[in-house]
């Protein structure tokens, strides 16, 4: 068994029981142009997260190891939308509103799409999610479970809320969580400096945090 050096110390790394999670790499968020930067946010905060994700799933898919995707958005009815979620951002334009890349965080549209970049294959499961955490509302947590995995290594955005919330629930339905700290980001770079933290302090108390690298090299022998 592979040991990944990590923090806040080394992770028993287990290919064959592990996924790739890849969170909420869409459009829409990561894309100049989008719904991100029309809220005034600096999408290359999210951006540098791409080309570490590429190299990170070149060598997964080589390994033949299982990978996962999910997208944060809502029926085109908006049934599953809950009225505050919709409010909550006080802003002109929000959840369902045309936006730049099509009606806004709608399943369907092409910035609730995944990025090109890092586009699923077929045969890799796409989780679409109404809320924060992958779990919530979504068949992911039997889909791992009929696969036999039992580590999630989690990449995408953003670290302090669907990354930090994912690891969350998957902590408290016993998984093993390993995030990789150059392939996930923040509109912020003081949270996704602290929701690491979070995620790695008291011994771990939510999971492990490593750079990306050390992972390639143990699936690429």
């Amino acid at each position: 068994m592979p040991q990944i050096n990590a923090e806040p110390y080394a992770f028993d790394f287990e290919p064959a029981r592990a996924a790739l999670l890849i969170i909420d790499m869409q459009r829409d968020f990561l894309e100049p142009g989008g719904f991100g930067e029309m809220l005034g946010n600096d999408v290359s905060q999210l951006r540098r997260t791409i080309e570490p994700n590429r190299r990170l799933l070149a060598a997964w898919r080589e390994a033949g190891l299982f990978v996962i995707h999910t997208r944060e958005g809502h029926r085109p009815d908006l049934a599953d939308l809950p009225p505050e979620k919709k409010a909550r951002g006080r802003s002109k334009t929000s959840i369902g509103d045309p936006g730049p890349m099509g009606r806004i965080l709608v399943r369907g549209e092409p910035g609730h799409d995944i990025i090109p970049e890092l586009y699923p294959l077929p045969g890799e499961p796409v989780i679409d999610k109404p809320g924060k955490g992958a779990f919530y509302a979504t068949d992911l947590a039997e889909i791992l479970r009929h696969r036999g995995v039992t580590q999630l290594v989690v990449t995408g955005v953003t670290t302090e809320v669907c990354v930090n919330t994912t690891v969350r629930e998957a902590n408290d339905r016993g998984f093993n969580c390993l995030v990789l700290e150059d392939c996930v980001g923040s509109y912020f770079p003081e949270f996704h400096i602290m929701g690491l933290k979070m995620i790695k302090a008291q011994g771990g108390i939510f999971g492990w945090v490593a750079p990306s690298e050390r992972v390639i090299a143990a699936i690429s022998h």
